[in-house]
């Protein structure tokens, strides 16, 4: 397998509650030892790509900020594009600030009713997902002020078990207000196509590695790169196999039982 580099997700893949998923370790020195670059894609929004990169770092994971993508700085990086100087509402659960630099941003709590924002960030979920801030999106969002998701993941996994996130609650806003939101972390092939320039190579020349079907692997092999899914984090071996039953359903180009396992793949 000729490779340009690897992308690799981080919950689920390299640590659970930023715990290491045993072999996660060995695999990421594997791939180091072959020469092979690497980016982190993640739709993690509870720290920046700094603390991330100090987190995993902590877990015996070494890795540099400059590194990692996040959900956060690839949504600061499209307001900039697409709302210069706009006035942004945003609900995240996490300290996200320095991904954020330069965007004019006001939190739920800081927020009065009365002040309509340019544009509503919605991040990752938590406590701040609660009856009076989702009223007042969607009061706002059905009055035609545009949605930024950081992601629609509707899951996460923890050491004590799933918790729902952004995507279940964007789902009902949406059918309820009649508008849809721009979503711009995975599974939006923005976050990919960054990844891959990041590291000077085109999208056919890399590796993603991740939990999700939808969200990780198949959106990456849609935009042309190698998709390699790990039976960790979020896979649920029902999904995969209610999905690959369809003989028309795009399949994961590989199904590994964990990233200890990548580097064999990878022949490294």
């Amino acid at each position: 397998m000729a490779i340009g580099g690897v992308l690799f997700d981080i919950d689920g893949v390299l640590v659970t509650s930023w715990r290491p998923i045993v072999g996660a370790a060995a695999a990421l020195a594997a791939v180091a030892d072959r020469g092979i670059p690497r980016v982190f894609l993640t739709n993690t929004t509870t720290g920046t790509r700094t603390r991330i990169a100090q987190r995993l770092t902590e877990a015996g994971l070494p890795v540099r900020d400059d590194e990692v993508f996040t959900a956060a700085a690839l949504t600061a990086d499209h307001i900039r594009d697409r709302y210069p100087g706009a006035r942004c509402f945003l609900v995240n659960s996490g300290d996200i600030a320095g991904d954020l630099a330069g965007i004019d941003v006001v939190s739920a709590a800081d927020a009065a009713d009365s002040e309509r924002p340019d544009v509503i960030v919605l991040g990752g979920a938590g406590p701040e997902y609660d009856h009076r801030t989702l009223s007042r999106v969607y009061d706002w969002m059905s009055q035609g002020v545009p949605v930024l998701a950081m992601h629609r993941s509707t899951a996460w996994t923890t050491a004590d078990g799933l918790r729902i996130d952004t995507g279940l609650y964007l789902s009902g806003l949406e059918q309820a207000s009649g508008y849809r939101a721009t979503a711009v972390g995975k599974p939006a092939p923005e976050g990919f196509l960054a990844a891959a320039a990041r590291l000077g190579v085109e999208p056919d020349e890399m590796v993603a590695v991740g939990d999700d079907l939808h969200t990780d692997v198949l959106a990456a092999q849609v935009v042309g790169m190698t998709g390699v899914l790990v039976r960790t984090g979020k896979f649920r071996q029902q999904t995969l196999d209610r999905w690959t039953a369809d003989q028309f359903a795009m399949a994961p180009n590989h199904v590994i039982d964990s990233v200890a396992d990548l580097p064999e793949l990878l022949g490294a």
